[in-house]
């Protein structure tokens, strides 16, 4: 069993075993998963928003408790973002190419970098409310996802798909977390009183 202040390390680290996994295997993907985690590593600095209204988990150096910063949030987010990038297109076997010239007139096209800032705009303007943070953090998540089928309605059925298996992914890894941890570590670690309090076998629902 891993000593609690070591588990969020260790789980966050473990994200980096499937990254490695698909970037060694399908060197077709490579490009997207730097992108890709490059462009969500820096989400790890949102961190003290999360700690400890969301969650307030032991950390390398006690740095989470006497920052609101932690490594393992870097570690964490450049996992999940090569990971997520790619997963669904290594399930269907499909190889990402540039959308035809045609298709690029397309009216929709020309709102590409407004659909960008759709999720972060949204989770700015709800920020204030008197909100758990994680819940502005869904809904912005979800209104970037409903922002990204309006431009490219064709990647609908990708986004629907890859949301449960990135889901079922997730929940592999809660369900290692708590099969490693401290018993009760999830319980203690998460705040659960600020939640909806619906947890799900050992998961919270958020």
């Amino acid at each position: 069993m891993i000593p609690a202040q070591y588990v969020w390390f260790v789980w966050a680290s473990a994200f980096l075993i499937p990254w490695g996994l698909l970037y060694w295997r399908f060197p077709v993907h490579r490009r997207a998963m730097r992108w890709a985690s490059l462009f969500t590593t820096p989400f790890g600095l949102t961190e003290p928003l999360f700690v400890p209204r969301y969650w307030d988990p032991p950390s390398l150096f006690d740095l989470a408790q006497r920052t609101g910063f932690d490594l393992e949030s870097l570690i964490f987010c450049f996992g999940i973002g090569g990971v997520a990038a790619v997963l669904i297109n290594v399930l269907l076997r499909r190889v990402s190419v540039p959308i035809d010239p045609e298709e690029r007139r397309h009216r929709r096209h020309r709102l590409h970098r407004w659909v960008l800032v759709v999720p972060f705009g949204t989770f700015v303007a709800l920020l204030p409310l008197d909100w758990n943070p994680i819940y502005p953090g869904i809904v912005a998540m979800f209104a970037g996802a409903v922002a990204s089928v309006w431009c490219r309605p064709d990647l609908l059925r990708s986004t629907a798909i890859g949301s449960v298996v990135f889901t079922l992914y997730y929940t592999v890894f809660l369900a290692t977390l708590e099969w490693s941890a401290p018993p009760g570590y999830i319980a203690t670690v998460w705040n659960l009183d600020a939640l909806t309090g619906v947890v799900l076998g050992f998961m919270p629902l958020e």
